[in-house]
């Protein structure tokens, strides 16, 4: 029986990886991936037919936001039955945020949607773009008994295949810019590529594909610091329309417990704020109750966010807050993963 090829779309939102210089003028300008296979014929090799499309007017990732990431989401939801899979090309900036929005508004996803992007562009003699988006192709069109073998929202660089909720951008120089430092690497590309398949998300039961497009950002981060202010923080939840405030505290959740600060959280979470703890620590998680100074924050209703990054916790509590939940279900729902953002 002949091996059906898998049909994947390659979507250019906008980043580095999207750029050639130009050798005259040294300028950077924008790529025509309608002659992506022209630029690299290395994507002949791959066992794989590939179809691109991309935004009408590319964004830096500085610049992403909702309506982008509906647009992504949009994008995929038309083209989802045409394609095996789907790689999407990004700014490496902002690329944890959007993809870990991504993985909460793409609910019983049974496909690869794998985020990737480059440092250098793709012009560069030293890029990495060739390579990432070579092999992000390949992972998104690996299949195992005639299914896709991924079916989460993943985020592949410099030789690594993350899921992506998981992800945090660390270095702005060097080619390995991410990690995950609380999850698993989902597969590594070397001489061969090694798919950890015990780590891939599994969905409990396949149902059909459905989209979430309404996301509430009336969100504020907090990060404490010693010597904060009651000035700052009362600023903070003034903030007209406020739905939701995520607080970066210190190691496994703590922070001041100067009455003023326990007021102010207190009385605001009686009027309804959602005031979710998460750690500021790139590894670890909020274990509230475990010292003193977190027991205070457990005891007047704060959520804890465990061991989730900062850019998951964000988008998780956009698309929480766009499903209009009441407050009790809001907490439950947040303290319990929904696409394996949290362990």
């Amino acid at each position: 029986m002949k091996k059906i090829k898998a049909n994947i779309l390659l979507i250019y939102t906008g980043g580095t990886i999207g750029m050639v210089k130009d050798f005259k003028t040294g300028a950077l300008k924008s790529f025509d991936f309608k002659t992506l296979l022209d630029q690299i014929p290395e994507l002949k090799l791959l066992d794989c037919d590939i179809d691109t499309v991309s935004f009408k007017e590319p964004i830096d990732s500085s610049n992403m936001d909702i309506d982008a990431w509906v647009q992504i989401a949009q994008l995929i939801e038309d083209q989802y039955e045409a394609f095996d899979g789907f790689v999407v090309l990004h700014g490496s900036d902002t690329m944890s945020y959007s993809a870990s929005a991504l993985s909460f508004m793409l609910e019983n996803l049974g496909k690869p949607v794998v985020f990737t992007g480059s440092q250098l562009p793709i012009g560069d003699l030293r890029t990495d773009a060739k390579e990432n988006l070579i092999t992000s192709i390949q992972v998104a069109s690996l299949q195992t008994k005639g299914k896709p073998l991924i079916t989460e929202v993943c985020l592949y660089f410099e030789y690594k295949l993350y899921r992506a909720n998981r992800t945090t951008k660390l270095n702005a120089e060097d080619f390995q810019a991410f990690s995950s430092f609380n999850y698993h690497d989902l597969a590594e590309s070397g001489v061969h590529l090694k798919v950890n398949c015990e780590y891939l998300y599994k969905q409990s039961k396949r149902k059909k594909l459905k989209v979430h497009k309404k996301l509430d950002n009336n969100i504020a981060l907090i990060k404490v610091y010693p010597g904060i202010t009651e000035a700052v923080v009362t600023n903070i939840f003034n903030t007209p329309g406020l739905k939701a405030v995520i607080i970066e505290t210190f190691g496994a959740g703590n922070c001041t417990t100067e009455p003023w600060f326990l007021k102010i959280l207190t009385k605001n979470i009686s009027s309804g704020i959602h005031i979710i703890n998460i750690t500021q620590c790139v590894g670890g998680s909020v274990m509230m109750g475990h010292y003193e100074t977190s027991s205070a924050l457990k005891n007047i209703g704060v959520i804890s966010g465990k061991d989730i990054t900062t850019e998951a916790a964000l988008g998780k509590a956009m698309f929480l807050l766009g499903q209009d939940v009441s407050d009790n279900q809001f907490k439950t729902m947040y303290e319990t993963p929904l696409r394996g953002e949290m362990s």
